[in-house]
Protein backbone atom coordinates (compact mmCIF):
# COMPACT_ATOMS: atom_id res chain seq x y z
CA UNK A 1 0.00 0.00 0.00
CA UNK A 2 0.90 3.40 -1.13
CA UNK A 3 2.73 5.16 2.10
CA UNK A 4 -0.13 7.64 1.77
CA UNK A 5 -2.53 5.51 2.38
CA UNK A 6 -1.06 3.65 5.55
CA UNK A 7 -3.18 3.62 7.90
CA UNK A 8 -5.19 1.51 10.60
CA UNK A 9 -7.68 -1.42 9.87
CA UNK A 10 -10.48 -1.93 12.21
CA UNK A 11 -12.30 -4.86 12.70
CA UNK A 12 -15.88 -4.53 12.94
CA UNK A 13 -15.57 -5.61 16.44
CA UNK A 14 -12.31 -4.07 17.28
CA UNK A 15 -11.36 -0.75 19.60
CA UNK A 16 -10.40 2.36 18.02
CA UNK A 17 -7.08 3.40 19.91
CA UNK A 18 -6.12 6.77 21.49
CA UNK A 19 -4.14 9.08 19.03
CA UNK A 20 -3.19 12.30 17.82
CA UNK A 21 -3.53 11.65 14.18
CA UNK A 22 -4.47 8.37 12.35
CA UNK A 23 -5.38 7.45 8.93
CA UNK A 24 -8.23 5.14 9.49
CA UNK A 25 -9.62 2.59 6.93
CA UNK A 26 -12.49 0.49 7.79
CA UNK A 27 -13.10 -2.14 5.04
CA UNK A 28 -15.83 -4.99 4.91
CA UNK A 29 -14.77 -7.84 2.72
CA UNK A 30 -16.83 -10.64 0.60
CA UNK A 31 -14.53 -12.21 -1.22
CA UNK A 32 -11.85 -10.41 -3.47
CA UNK A 33 -14.69 -7.73 -3.56
CA UNK A 34 -13.67 -5.36 -0.72
CA UNK A 35 -15.86 -2.31 -0.03
CA UNK A 36 -14.26 0.48 1.83
CA UNK A 37 -14.35 3.82 3.75
CA UNK A 38 -11.65 6.02 3.50
CA UNK A 39 -11.15 8.65 6.69
CA UNK A 40 -8.14 10.79 6.27
CA UNK A 41 -6.77 12.62 9.05
CA UNK A 42 -9.13 11.04 11.83
CA UNK A 43 -7.58 12.91 15.19
CA UNK A 44 -9.40 11.10 18.11
CA UNK A 45 -8.91 11.45 22.14
CA UNK A 46 -9.36 9.15 25.23
CA UNK A 47 -8.78 5.69 25.91
CA UNK A 48 -9.58 2.87 23.83
CA UNK A 49 -13.20 1.73 23.67
CA UNK A 50 -14.31 -1.51 23.79
CA UNK A 51 -16.27 -3.82 22.04
CA UNK A 52 -19.99 -3.75 22.23
CA UNK A 53 -21.96 -6.96 21.72
CA UNK A 54 -25.07 -4.87 20.74
CA UNK A 55 -25.37 -4.32 17.19
CA UNK A 56 -27.56 -0.41 18.10
CA UNK A 57 -25.04 0.44 20.52
CA UNK A 58 -21.67 0.72 19.54
CA UNK A 59 -19.71 3.51 20.44
CA UNK A 60 -18.03 6.66 18.22
CA UNK A 61 -14.93 7.62 18.79
CA UNK A 62 -14.91 11.20 20.23
CA UNK A 63 -14.19 13.07 17.08
CA UNK A 64 -12.49 16.74 17.27
CA UNK A 65 -11.16 16.58 13.71
CA UNK A 66 -12.32 14.69 10.65
CA UNK A 67 -10.93 15.51 7.41
CA UNK A 68 -13.10 12.86 4.83
CA UNK A 69 -12.17 12.80 1.59
CA UNK A 70 -13.33 9.71 -0.17
CA UNK A 71 -16.51 6.79 -0.07
CA UNK A 72 -15.13 4.28 -2.65
CA UNK A 73 -15.37 0.81 -4.08
CA UNK A 74 -13.03 -1.48 -5.36
CA UNK A 75 -10.44 -3.96 -5.23
CA UNK A 76 -7.84 -1.27 -4.39
CA UNK A 77 -7.90 1.75 -2.07
CA UNK A 78 -6.18 4.76 -3.78
CA UNK A 79 -6.02 8.01 -1.83
CA UNK A 80 -6.19 10.33 -5.45
CA UNK A 81 -9.12 7.75 -6.87
CA UNK A 82 -11.19 9.78 -9.77
CA UNK A 83 -13.75 7.40 -10.29
CA UNK A 84 -17.19 8.49 -9.66
CA UNK A 85 -19.47 6.70 -7.14
CA UNK A 86 -21.18 3.63 -7.83
CA UNK A 87 -25.09 3.57 -8.74
CA UNK A 88 -26.60 6.34 -11.39
CA UNK A 89 -25.93 10.16 -11.65
CA UNK A 90 -29.55 11.71 -11.16
CA UNK A 91 -28.97 15.43 -10.59
CA UNK A 92 -26.28 17.61 -11.75
CA UNK A 93 -26.14 21.50 -10.88
CA UNK A 94 -23.38 23.77 -10.97
CA UNK A 95 -20.29 22.49 -8.22
CA UNK A 96 -22.45 19.85 -6.69
CA UNK A 97 -23.79 16.38 -8.17
CA UNK A 98 -26.43 13.55 -6.79
CA UNK A 99 -26.15 10.07 -7.55
CA UNK A 100 -28.51 7.66 -6.95
CA UNK A 101 -27.05 3.91 -5.17
CA UNK A 102 -29.49 1.04 -4.94
CA UNK A 103 -29.08 -0.55 -1.45
CA UNK A 104 -29.88 -4.41 -3.35
CA UNK A 105 -27.34 -3.64 -6.41
CA UNK A 106 -24.60 -1.99 -3.92
CA UNK A 107 -24.93 -3.90 -1.09
CA UNK A 108 -21.16 -3.88 0.40
CA UNK A 109 -21.14 -0.04 -0.50
CA UNK A 110 -24.38 0.63 1.25
CA UNK A 111 -23.40 -1.09 4.58
CA UNK A 112 -20.50 0.57 4.42
CA UNK A 113 -21.66 3.95 3.77
CA UNK A 114 -24.51 3.18 7.03
CA UNK A 115 -21.42 2.13 9.28
CA UNK A 116 -20.04 5.23 8.76
CA UNK A 117 -22.64 7.09 9.45
CA UNK A 118 -23.19 5.13 12.69
CA UNK A 119 -19.76 7.52 13.65
CA UNK A 120 -21.95 10.25 13.80
CA UNK A 121 -25.24 9.53 14.46
CA UNK A 122 -26.40 7.29 17.61
CA UNK A 123 -29.90 6.82 16.69
CA UNK A 124 -28.33 4.75 13.31
CA UNK A 125 -29.92 1.35 13.47
CA UNK A 126 -30.07 0.23 10.01
CA UNK A 127 -26.83 -0.94 8.36
CA UNK A 128 -26.84 -4.17 7.46
CA UNK A 129 -30.37 -4.82 6.01
CA UNK A 130 -30.09 -2.10 3.28
CA UNK A 131 -31.92 -3.74 0.51
CA UNK A 132 -35.11 -2.16 0.68
CA UNK A 133 -33.37 1.17 0.79
CA UNK A 134 -31.92 3.72 -1.97
CA UNK A 135 -29.22 5.99 -0.90
CA UNK A 136 -28.55 9.59 -2.66
CA UNK A 137 -24.86 10.93 -2.20
CA UNK A 138 -24.19 14.55 -2.51
CA UNK A 139 -20.80 14.62 -4.35
CA UNK A 140 -19.09 18.13 -4.07
CA UNK A 141 -16.79 19.32 -7.56
CA UNK A 142 -14.25 21.52 -6.22
CA UNK A 143 -12.14 23.43 -8.42
CA UNK A 144 -10.13 24.50 -5.16
CA UNK A 145 -8.76 20.92 -4.34
CA UNK A 146 -5.31 20.22 -4.42
CA UNK A 147 -3.44 20.43 -7.37
CA UNK A 148 -3.27 19.02 -9.82
CA UNK A 149 -6.34 17.07 -10.41
CA UNK A 150 -8.96 18.35 -7.73
CA UNK A 151 -11.15 15.57 -7.41
CA UNK A 152 -15.07 15.48 -5.88
CA UNK A 153 -15.54 14.90 -2.33
CA UNK A 154 -18.30 13.01 -1.15
CA UNK A 155 -19.62 15.44 1.78
CA UNK A 156 -23.56 13.94 3.06
CA UNK A 157 -26.08 11.13 2.19
CA UNK A 158 -29.68 10.63 3.01
CA UNK A 159 -31.44 7.39 2.66
CA UNK A 160 -35.09 6.73 1.60
CA UNK A 161 -36.94 3.86 1.71
CA UNK A 162 -38.29 1.95 -1.67
CA UNK A 163 -41.38 1.76 -0.11
CA UNK A 164 -42.91 3.49 2.41
CA UNK A 165 -46.14 3.16 3.90
CA UNK A 166 -45.95 5.71 6.28
CA UNK A 167 -44.59 8.00 2.96
CA UNK A 168 -41.57 8.67 4.62
CA UNK A 169 -39.14 10.70 1.97
CA UNK A 170 -36.47 10.45 4.00
CA UNK A 171 -34.72 7.80 6.81
CA UNK A 172 -31.47 9.16 7.55
CA UNK A 173 -29.68 12.22 6.66
CA UNK A 174 -26.15 13.03 7.29
CA UNK A 175 -23.49 16.13 6.13
CA UNK A 176 -20.60 14.90 6.85
CA UNK A 177 -18.34 17.40 9.78
CA UNK A 178 -16.17 19.01 7.74
CA UNK A 179 -19.29 20.11 5.72
CA UNK A 180 -21.80 21.16 8.18
CA UNK A 181 -23.52 24.36 8.56
CA UNK A 182 -22.64 25.61 4.69
CA UNK A 183 -26.19 24.91 3.85
CA UNK A 184 -25.59 21.11 2.19
CA UNK A 185 -28.13 19.69 4.72
CA UNK A 186 -31.07 22.02 2.85
CA UNK A 187 -29.95 20.43 -0.58
CA UNK A 188 -30.44 17.26 0.60
CA UNK A 189 -33.58 18.07 2.27
CA UNK A 190 -34.82 19.90 -1.08
CA UNK A 191 -33.56 16.52 -3.16
CA UNK A 192 -36.01 14.76 -0.93
CA UNK A 193 -38.95 16.16 -1.43
CA UNK A 194 -38.37 17.39 -4.96
CA UNK A 195 -38.62 13.26 -5.01
CA UNK A 196 -42.06 13.37 -3.60
CA UNK A 197 -43.06 15.57 -5.78
CA UNK A 198 -41.72 13.72 -8.72
CA UNK A 199 -43.45 10.66 -7.20
CA UNK A 200 -46.73 12.91 -6.74
CA UNK A 201 -46.86 12.57 -3.13
CA UNK A 202 -46.88 14.15 0.28
CA UNK A 203 -44.07 13.02 2.20
CA UNK A 204 -42.06 13.39 5.48
CA UNK A 205 -38.87 12.80 6.88
CA UNK A 206 -39.44 9.34 9.44
CA UNK A 207 -40.07 10.18 12.97
CA UNK A 208 -39.20 10.64 15.87
CA UNK A 209 -36.86 13.76 14.50
CA UNK A 210 -34.09 14.17 17.31
CA UNK A 211 -33.82 17.69 18.51
CA UNK A 212 -31.49 18.56 15.94
CA UNK A 213 -33.04 17.12 13.24
CA UNK A 214 -36.23 19.33 14.08
CA UNK A 215 -34.50 22.54 14.43
CA UNK A 216 -33.17 21.79 10.83
CA UNK A 217 -36.18 20.44 9.17
CA UNK A 218 -38.29 23.53 10.99
CA UNK A 219 -36.48 26.13 9.13
CA UNK A 220 -36.32 24.08 6.26
CA UNK A 221 -39.83 23.70 6.52
CA UNK A 222 -40.26 27.36 6.95
CA UNK A 223 -38.80 28.64 3.82
CA UNK A 224 -40.76 25.80 1.84
CA UNK A 225 -43.73 26.87 3.40
CA UNK A 226 -43.50 30.71 2.86
CA UNK A 227 -42.56 30.32 -1.07
CA UNK A 228 -45.93 28.35 -1.53
CA UNK A 229 -48.05 30.72 0.30
CA UNK A 230 -46.81 34.01 -1.25
CA UNK A 231 -46.70 31.98 -4.72
CA UNK A 232 -50.60 32.35 -4.90
CA UNK A 233 -51.83 35.34 -5.35
CA UNK A 234 -55.35 35.66 -6.14
CA UNK A 235 -56.17 34.66 -2.45
CA UNK A 236 -56.13 36.35 0.97
CA UNK A 237 -56.41 32.53 2.69
CA UNK A 238 -54.92 29.48 2.30
CA UNK A 239 -56.16 26.32 4.06
CA UNK A 240 -53.63 23.60 5.59
CA UNK A 241 -54.37 21.53 2.70
CA UNK A 242 -53.68 23.29 -0.28
CA UNK A 243 -50.00 24.71 1.23
CA UNK A 244 -49.61 20.75 1.72
CA UNK A 245 -50.53 19.87 -1.85
CA UNK A 246 -48.06 22.62 -2.80
CA UNK A 247 -45.30 21.78 -0.82
CA UNK A 248 -45.84 17.64 -1.08
CA UNK A 249 -45.05 17.84 2.66
CA UNK A 250 -47.63 15.99 5.43
CA UNK A 251 -50.53 18.30 6.57
CA UNK A 252 -49.27 17.70 10.36
CA UNK A 253 -45.37 19.09 9.68
CA UNK A 254 -47.26 21.90 7.89
CA UNK A 255 -49.02 22.99 10.50
CA UNK A 256 -45.94 22.11 13.11
CA UNK A 257 -44.46 25.12 10.80
CA UNK A 258 -46.95 27.52 10.84
CA UNK A 259 -47.64 27.14 14.77
CA UNK A 260 -43.70 28.07 14.77
CA UNK A 261 -44.24 30.70 12.73
CA UNK A 262 -47.50 32.66 14.42
CA UNK A 263 -48.97 32.89 11.59
CA UNK A 264 -52.37 30.95 12.05
CA UNK A 265 -55.58 33.12 11.76
CA UNK A 266 -57.73 33.34 15.09
CA UNK A 267 -60.81 32.21 12.97
CA UNK A 268 -61.61 28.93 11.43
CA UNK A 269 -64.37 28.51 8.38
CA UNK A 270 -67.52 26.91 8.56
CA UNK A 271 -65.58 23.20 7.54
CA UNK A 272 -63.38 24.21 10.61
CA UNK A 273 -59.92 24.35 8.84
CA UNK A 274 -57.59 26.55 9.74
CA UNK A 275 -56.84 29.94 8.28
CA UNK A 276 -53.45 31.25 7.09
CA UNK A 277 -53.11 34.67 7.65
CA UNK A 278 -50.85 35.93 4.39
CA UNK A 279 -50.20 39.52 5.55
CA UNK A 280 -48.48 37.65 8.81
CA UNK A 281 -46.66 35.80 6.84
CA UNK A 282 -45.03 38.66 5.00
CA UNK A 283 -44.69 40.13 8.36
CA UNK A 284 -43.07 37.36 9.55
CA UNK A 285 -40.76 37.27 6.41
CA UNK A 286 -39.62 40.58 6.80
CA UNK A 287 -37.95 39.81 10.64
CA UNK A 288 -36.80 36.29 9.93
CA UNK A 289 -34.94 37.17 6.48
CA UNK A 290 -35.47 33.76 5.53
CA UNK A 291 -33.66 32.96 2.50
CA UNK A 292 -36.64 31.51 -0.27
CA UNK A 293 -34.10 30.09 -2.54
CA UNK A 294 -35.29 26.63 -3.84
CA UNK A 295 -32.08 24.45 -2.81
CA UNK A 296 -33.02 21.68 -5.80
CA UNK A 297 -33.46 23.01 -9.60
CA UNK A 298 -35.75 20.38 -11.68
CA UNK A 299 -33.60 21.87 -14.66
CA UNK A 300 -30.92 20.20 -12.62
CA UNK A 301 -32.24 16.65 -13.20
CA UNK A 302 -31.08 14.09 -15.45
CA UNK A 303 -33.31 13.60 -18.38
CA UNK A 304 -33.56 10.01 -18.43
CA UNK A 305 -34.27 9.89 -14.52
CA UNK A 306 -36.83 12.38 -15.43
CA UNK A 307 -38.54 10.09 -17.89
CA UNK A 308 -38.32 6.94 -15.35
CA UNK A 309 -40.07 8.36 -12.62
CA UNK A 310 -42.68 9.51 -15.23
CA UNK A 311 -42.92 5.92 -16.77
Amino acid sequence: MDDQLSGLCLPLDGHIPSSRTTTTTIALHADDLPAELLMSSVTTAGPPLAPSSKANSTPSPRVTNLNVQHVVLGNKLCHARSEPPPGRLIYSKEDYDIYEIDGEEHQLFSQNLSLFAKLFLDNKSVFFDVASFNYYLLVHNSPDGPAPNPQPQTIGFFSKEKMSWDNNNLACILVFPPWQRKGFGKILMGMSYELSRLEDRVGGPEKPLSELGRIGYLKFWQARVVSAILAVRNKTTLRVEEIADACCMLPEDVITTLKEMDVLGTKRKNDGSLIISKARVRAWLSVSKVDLTAPVDEAGFADDYLVDVEE
